[in-house]
């Protein structure tokens, strides 16, 4: 279940509580990074009860991914007003992620903190995950409208799955953030576009 349909049955009330404790958990995080994040902290600057804070958030690790979740949400927003550019499938997918990736590079202690969240056990983690792979997917989906939609949906999944673990890689210092954004358009070029796919790859069939 994605926790995005169980905050949708909460009041107007509750929604802006929520919705005030991801903001400062945010700024939190953009300050100090994962460390900064602290539940007592949250509840004094959002002035939301501690333990109202936890009916939301179980641990800092859900509050955390959740304000990914927002992030991703936002960006999605963004992207209805400004809509990608390129003129093919590949280079308009391309466009979204590297928007997505300088925005997370712009706050890269908020960026680290919601990437280490993610990888967490903690409970709740895993239906905010799911929201960002959801809002991940809103954006990309209109662009591959050219595909069937069991090869769209493969595409989208191969996708998201790069640019978590390419993000993971990033955050432990493994890589540069520059290569993030390399190592997805590649995997979309060589996921999209024929000139450039591995020898002996089944090409992409598209719809007719």
């Amino acid at each position: 279940m994605f926790e995005a349909d169980v905050v949708a049955l909460l009041t107007v009330k509750q929604r802006d509580r929520r919705d005030r404790v991801v903001d400062v958990a945010m700024a939190l995080a953009i300050d100090g990074g994962y460390e900064a994040v602290q539940m007592r902290d949250v509840s004094t600057r959002s002035g939301v009860a501690l333990g109202t804070i936890y009916r939301y958030f179980p641990s800092k690790d859900h509050l955390l991914v959740s304000a990914m979740a927002a992030w991703t949400e936002q960006l999605g927003t963004q992207l209805d007003r400004r809509p990608a550019r390129g003129s093919t499938p590949s280079s308009r997918v391309t466009d979204v992620l590297n928007r997505a990736c300088r925005s997370l590079e712009r706050q890269p202690l908020l960026a680290a903190a919601v990437i280490r969240a993610m990888s967490s056990t903690e409970i709740g983690v895993g239906a905010s995950s799911r929201d960002v792979g959801r809002n991940l997917r809103s954006m990309i989906e209109p662009l591959l409208t050219d595909f069937d939609s069991d090869t769209r949906d493969n595409v989208i999944d191969i996708i998201n799955h790069v640019w978590l673990s390419t993000l993971l890689a990033w955050s432990s210092g493994r890589i540069q953030f520059s290569q993030v954004s390399q190592q997805l358009a590649m995997t979309v070029r060589m996921l999209l576009d024929a000139d450039v796919r591995l020898p002996g790859r089944a090409p992409v069939q598209q719809a007719h």
